[in-house]
């Protein structure tokens, strides 16, 4: 026989795979472009290289709107408000997926990325509110999943529609899922009332925080250093390993699926060992950046490397939403926000810094650009749990 709380607890759940699944939405259509550069570039005439600047626009901007857009909503019944988030998503879907030229496919991911901007930033605390009171890391980690499983299916299958359909096709299909996901999130979220939202006289305060502020800054490196490879990594396998469509495919299917072990690591370790898990992740992604060139002139070892370097990159992100939680439980939206909007200025900054170094250094050359500011953000990461807890052996707090 159900229990009130047995019930409750499984519409919970519920509640937490439609918000998955929302961020598997998200975040193919975030990450689908770097799968279609060559054929986007093709079709407007454009070098893949500067395609690529489109992820830096619609990075920038969702860096520019979700504090502003979360303090705006931070008031608005949450179930309510991922409706219209939705809605305005696949409206502008529809824009991108008949854009005739690089403006009108930067004005429809212009209006997707305020529809990111917030979901970002309300997603990562309704889970952990939706989740029952001892299982909130599991939950975090079924969002991650949804992210991984982007990467797995969601940007794979976005290129083989693009092959075989045209890359516009591919943006119309994601409109298409996101309606069936927009009934999905109505029909099992229940009444979400804003909580600990935050706004603006909370912003001095998480600024005082120096253990939050340094995290910050590793998130700004890392992410920098990832996306200075990772959206050149389509054209960078061509260009040295010389690998057919397929196997690229193969790659970035290979790159995605490390996420799901990755959630599952998270969900055992972090809870344990939060510091030496966060260290371990930015040192792994470092090492990897470092040695993507040598390991992308076999396609065994860059198969291997694709896999660890997409677990880390799982990795890192999880256990930074859980810190950022974790040392601001009276502002979680607002401190969320923050992050969001410092990751998409690092997404932007690296697509900026790998066109950079492609044109100037040539392609090969991304990981290794990546890999030296990735070391710092290891140092960074390093000394901010340091400073935290000065017994070097601690590593739970």
């Amino acid at each position: 026989m159900s229990t009130p709380d047995s019930v409750a607890a499984k519409h919970s759940w519920w509640g937490v795979l439609a918000l998955a699944l929302s961020a598997f939405i998200f975040n193919t259509t975030e990450f689908v472009p770097v799968a279609l550069l060559s054929s986007i570039g093709e079709s407007l005439s454009m070098p893949p290289t500067d395609v690529g600047i489109m992820l830096t626009i619609y990075a920038w901007a969702v860096a520019l709107v979700s504090l502003p857009l979360t303090v705006l909503t931070r008031h608005v019944e949450r179930r309510k408000l991922l409706t219209w988030v939705l809605l305005l998503f696949v409206g502008c879907h529809i824009v991108t997926g008949v854009a005739w030229n690089f403006s009108v496919l930067v004005i429809g991911r212009l209006g997707i990325a305020c529809a990111h901007a917030i979901f970002w930033s309300i997603s990562v605390s309704l889970v952990v509110r939706l989740a029952p009171a001892d299982k909130k890391s599991r939950a975090l980690g079924l969002l991650a999943t949804g992210t991984s499983l982007a990467m797995v299916a969601g940007i794979p299958i976005g290129r083989m529609i693009g092959e075989a359909l045209g890359w516009r096709m591919t943006f119309q299909v994601i409109a298409i899922a996101a309606v069936a996901v927009l009934l999905l999130l109505r029909a099992t979220l229940p009444l979400l009332p804003s909580e600990q939202a935050g706004s603006l006289r909370s912003v001095p305060v998480l600024l005082r925080n120096p253990t939050l502020m340094c995290l910050y800054l590793v998130t700004l490196l890392l992410v920098t250093a990832h996306f200075t490879a990772y959206t050149y990594v389509e054209p960078f396998i061509q260009h040295v390993n010389h690998a057919s469509n397929s196997r690229i495919t193969f790659i970035l299917t290979l790159f995605g699926a490390a996420g799901i072990p990755a959630a599952l690591c998270f969900n055992r370790l972090y809870p344990h060992q939060p510091n030496r898990f966060m260290q371990g992740a930015v040192l792994t992604i470092a090492a990897c950046l470092l040695i993507l060139f040598p390991c992308s002139l076999s396609i065994v070892t860059l198969s291997v490397h694709s896999f660890i370097w997409g677990g880390a990159i799982i990795c890192f992100g999880l256990g930074m939403q859980a810190w950022v939680l974790r040392l601001a439980p009276n502002a979680t939206d607002l401190a969320v926000s923050i992050f969001s909007g410092l990751y998409n200025v690092a997404i932007g900054a690296g697509a900026l810094f790998g066109n950079h170094v492609a044109n100037d250094y040539g392609i090969a050359w991304i990981g290794t650009f990546g890999g030296m500011i990735a070391g710092l953000g290891a140092a960074v990461c390093w000394f901010a749990f340091r400073a935290r807890n000065p017994r070097a052996g601690a590593s739970t707090e």
